[in-house]
């Protein structure tokens, strides 16, 4: 239930290595390598996607610039992209500025799309039964399952569910030294990329079923962070069950 953070058990697990009673870790192929640079090229340009867009909508700010009630989301439609297109300030230099920073965002947009593609094409032909397992779960979507099959790759290979939590970091983290023990919440020893996506996808799965939504309002009254979290390690349970028993996952039918 807990990750070990005591220096001492250093000294047992060089005990352990030494006479040979530990297993060597995980090693992934070179095509999966290689497929997980793809995914986190994405993660890079879905960075670089919000950047730019900050820069924008800090310049209409900057510039006293109000977006119209319609356009005022974080959904950029081709009607707010055209509007500010044809947007006039009192100065050029303004209206270069802002030119520039469309024709970047433009260009990330399409890479982002483009990589997108490229990364679900992938999963979908060459891990199709795997993909098509983990789309069944309501919250998990295509970037999501791409996700897990790159960064976590077979999950066959866990050997049960805390196995898998304490590799993703969904798990109680403990500090101990000698006999004083305490909970530091979640552990910080995390694959915090696959964490985060886990935790989103949590919030889309309290939407759309209804079991999902039951236990997330069982908890109501409680830190709401820590009730998320709950939900995501319930989420990750889920996908290690529809992946070792092979079956989709049916909306509604109680675990």
């Amino acid at each position: 239930k807990h990750t070990k953070t005591d220096r001492i058990d250093a000294q047992l697990i060089a005990r352990e290595l030494k006479d040979g009673r530990l297993d060597s870790i995980h090693v992934p192929d070179m095509e999966r390598e290689q497929l997980r640079s793809l995914f986190r090229r994405r993660n890079d340009l879905v960075k670089d996607y919000r950047r730019i867009k900050s820069l924008i909508k800090s310049q209409l700010l900057y510039f006293g610039v109000i977006v119209p009630e319609q356009y005022d989301n974080s959904h950029w439609s081709h009607g707010f992209r055209d509007w500010l297109d044809a947007l006039q300030f009192e100065y050029c230099p303004a209206r270069a500025t802002l030119d520039s920073r469309m024709r970047q965002f433009r260009f990330v947009d399409q890479d982002l799309r483009d990589v997108s593609t490229q990364l679900r094409r992938f999963c979908k032909t060459y891990y199709k039964k795997d993909y098509n397992l983990l789309r069944s779960i309501p919250g998990i979507g295509g970037i999501v399952a791409c996700g897990i099959l790159c960064e976590l790759g077979d999950l066959r290979r866990f050997r049960s569910l805390k196995h898998l939590s304490g590799y993703v970091g969904l798990a109680p983290g403990i500090y101990q030294s000698g006999d004083n023990l305490r909970t530091t919440g979640m552990t910080r020893r995390a694959h915090r990329l696959i964490r985060s996506y886990f935790i989103e996808a949590s919030w889309q799965a309290i939407r759309t079923d209804p079991i999902m939504q039951s236990y997330y309002r069982k908890h109501l009254g409680k830190n709401v962070k820590s009730i998320i979290v709950k939900v995501a390690r319930k989420l990750l349970s889920r996908t290690l069950a529809v992946i070792k028993t092979e079956t989709p996952y049916v909306i509604g039918v109680v675990e």
